[in-house]
C-alpha cells in the first residue's frame, strides 16, 4: 500500500476499496468525529455527518474544501430521535447511499450518584447509547441496497476501568458492546459486518479540560506504550473495519488504549 500523512504526523495506509464508499459519521464535527471525517474523506469517500455543534463543523467542511468529495453536514440534536433519522434519510440522499456507518457522536460528562436523577438518566443514554440502535436501523435498507456494509461502534475503555463519576457513561458503553455482538448475529447475513472501537484516553480538546499535566503523566504511565493517543489512532481503526480488508471482522471489539488496562 502507499501511504499518506495523517493529522498525527505518521503515516496511513490507503485502502483502495474505501474509494466511493458512502460514509455517515455522528458527531463528526470535532475530536475523534472530526478525524474520522477528515481520514475517510481523504480515503476518497463520500463523507455525510451530523452534530450539533455547527460553528466548528462548518470549520471543518472549509478545512476540507481541497477534497474532491467535500463532506455533506447537518446540524442534529441526536437525542431527538425522530429529527436523526430525518437527517440520516437526508444524508443517504445526498451521498447516495450507505456502505459505512460510525456511531461515534457521545458525552462523558461527569457525574455525582446522588446527583442522578431519572430524567438526566434518559437523557445521558440518549445520547451514549440509544441514537447507535436507531442510526443502525435506519441505515441497514441502504446497506442491503447495496449488498452489505460497515458498522461501527464507539465504545470506551471506561467501564473496563471502572472510573469515579462516570456510573451513566459507562453503563451505556458497556451496553454498546452487547448491542454491536447482537446486531452483528441479526445483520450477518446480509453481509452488514457489526464491530466496536474500545479507545483508550485520547487527548482532545475536550478530554483536556479534565486532565492537568500529572493526571496526562499518569495516563501515560498506566498505558503499556509512552504517548497520548491520537484522534487519528482511532480513525486509523474505523478505516480498516470498514474496509474490505476486514471482511470477516465482525462480533468483536477493538481496543486502541496503548495498552491500559
Amino acid at each position: 500500500m502507499d501511504a499518506q500523512s495523517s493529522s498525527a504526523g505518521v503515516h496511513s495506509a490507503i485502502y483502495p476499496s474505501l474509494t466511493g464508499r458512502r460514509v455517515i459519521v455522528s458527531g463528526g464535527g470535532s475530536g475523534i468525529g472530526e478525524a474520522m471525517v477528515e481520514a475517510f474523506a481523504r480515503q476518497g469517500a463520500a463523507v455525510g455527518f451530523v452534530d450539533i455543534q455547527e460553528s466548528p463543523s462548518q470549520q471543518l467542511i472549509r478545512r476540507l474544501e481541497d477534497i474532491e468529495n467535500t463532506p455533506y453536514f447537518l446540524p442534529c440534536d441526536i437525542t431527538d430521535s425522530d429529527d436523526y433519522m430525518a437527517k440520516i434519510a437526508a444524508l443517504i440522499g445526498m451521498i447516495g447511499g450507505c456502505d459505512v456507518l460510525i456511531n461515534n457522536a457521545a458525552s462523558d460528562d461527569r457525574h455525582k450518584l446522588e446527583d442522578i436523577t431519572p430524567a438526566y438518566w434518559d437523557e445521558r443514554m440518549a445520547v451514549n447509547l440509544k441514537h447507535q440502535f436507531f442510526a443502525a436501523q435506519a441505515v441497514v435498507p441502504a446497506m442491503r441496497a447495496a449488498g452489505g456494509g460497515s458498522i461501527v461502534n464507539m465504545g470506551s475503555i471506561s467501564w473496563h476501568l471502572g472510573l469515579p463519576d462516570l456510573v451513566i457513561y459507562q453503563t451505556a458503553k458497556a451496553a454498546i458492546e452487547g448491542l454491536t455482538r447482537s446486531l452483528a448475529r441479526e445483520l450477518g447475513r446480509d453481509k452488514i459486518r457489526v464491530n466496536a472501537i474500545l479507545p483508550g484516553n485520547v487527548q482532545t480538546p475536550r478530554q483536556m479540560q479534565w486532565y492537568s499535566p500529572e493526571g496526562e503523566a499518569e495516563i501515560v504511565a498506566a498505558q503499556c506504550l509512552d504517548g497520548r493517543i491520537q484522534p487519528s489512532d482511532i480513525a486509523a481503526m474505523a478505516l480498516f473495519l470498514a474496509s474490505d480488508d476486514a471482511r470477516f471482522c465482525t462480533a468483536h471489539n477493538y481496543w486502541v488504549d496503548g495498552g491500559w488496562r
